[in-house]
């Protein structure tokens, strides 16, 4: 489907105070139409408060908040070509799938024939048309957040906003509703903006991941840009795969899956621009890769992914002194 024109997302000098405190710091955010956006960050970074600003359940204190070509920051909720898809799902008990996905056109004044015809649509849209009649206790929580997206998605908004929507599900659910979400994003041409606070999650979907930090954007880009070119050392460490390394002239990332371990000889400590001694401290099989934690001359906390198959041609037990290696054009400068 040709991606919409009318759902490109622009912000301004965003700012949201509650009194003395600043959620949200004059951001500036640029996301092309048919974009899939991940905001991530720590508890309290402003995240939410930016979906919120967004969608027009928050005001904005400050700035520019435009969709399309149209300047929205006084609009109310239902004027701004959006659909917000709580964490909750929210979905009314005594109404079956049908009737939950046609409440919005309900309240539109939509005639219930053609109301339940669209809403029976949209549930086959997120490939659900077979439960159209059941209850949402007789569904699962796959199920339930399926029914929640054809009720977002029924007001054909030009973005969809999505707080935490994969949060409630266990593992393998989480991942088979990515594919999901992806799909019907790259299907309805239109702009996701997805707050969560999973690095993996935000990986595996966006086109454009924004990091947020204390109200405002650390970093914003492709994820393998960010991955691979993080530019601070809270990005890096946030972001994870990464140790932070410092250097004579300041900090720099090595990926954790770049670094090559060989037992160590007794002796001194080293601690060199792209080698340093430590102690295997813990270790986890992940199946096609062995994760490691080695006590070291520069953190605690120095991390090594290692291949299977390397990785038992000459395994390593917890104690072993090791020696950690990188290549040094592996090793991408920080900023302060």
């Amino acid at each position: 489907m040709a991606i919409r024109d009318d759902s490109s997302v622009e912000l301004v000098q965003v700012t949201k105070a509650y009194g003395d405190t600043i959620a949200v710091d004059a951001i500036d955010l640029k996301i092309p139409a048919g974009t899939y956006c991940c905001l991530l960050g720590p508890s309290g970074c402003g995240k939410t408060s930016t979906l919120r600003m967004i969608a027009g359940h928050e005001g904005i204190s400050d700035g520019v908040l435009r969709i399309g070509n149209r300047q929205i920051e006084d609009e109310p909720p239902a004027k701004r070509g959006t659909a917000l898809m709580f964490q909750s799902y929210a979905l009314f008990p005594h109404l079956d799938c049908v009737d939950n996905v046609a409440f919005s056109l309900k309240m539109k004044g939509v005639a219930k024939e053609e109301r339940r015809k669209q809403a029976r649509d949209m549930l086959a849209v997120v490939h659900m048309e077979q439960y159209a009649d059941r209850l949402p206790a007789q569904l699962s929580g796959g199920q339930q957040q399926r029914v929640a997206l054809a009720r977002a998605l029924i007001t054909r908004p030009s973005v969809l906003l999505l707080d935490e929507p994969l949060s409630a599900l266990d593992p393998f659910l989480r991942d088979r509703m990515r594919e999901e979400l992806k799909r019907l994003q790259t299907e309805l041409g239109i702009t996701f903006i997805h707050v969560t606070h999973s690095q993996g999650e935000a990986m595996a979907l966006a086109d454009i991941a924004v990091i947020m930090k204390d109200g405002k954007i650390e970093q914003a880009g492709p994820p393998r840009q960010v991955f691979n070119k993080p530019r601070t050392a809270f990005i890096a460490r946030f972001i994870g795969g990464h140790n932070v390394v410092k250097v004579d002239d300041g900090q720099v990332a090595v990926r954790t899956d770049r670094i090559g371990l060989t037992h160590a000889p007794e002796g001194d400590v080293v601690a060199e621009t792209d080698t340093v001694s430590g102690i295997v401290r813990s270790m986890e099989y992940h199946g096609t890769s062995v994760h490691l934690r080695l006590d070291t001359a520069v953190s605690d906390e120095f991390y090594v992914v290692v291949d299977e198959a390397t990785f038992y041609e000459q395994p390593l037990a917890i104690g072993d002194r090791v020696i950690a290696t990188w290549n040094a054009t592996h090793a991408h400068p920080l900023q302060a």
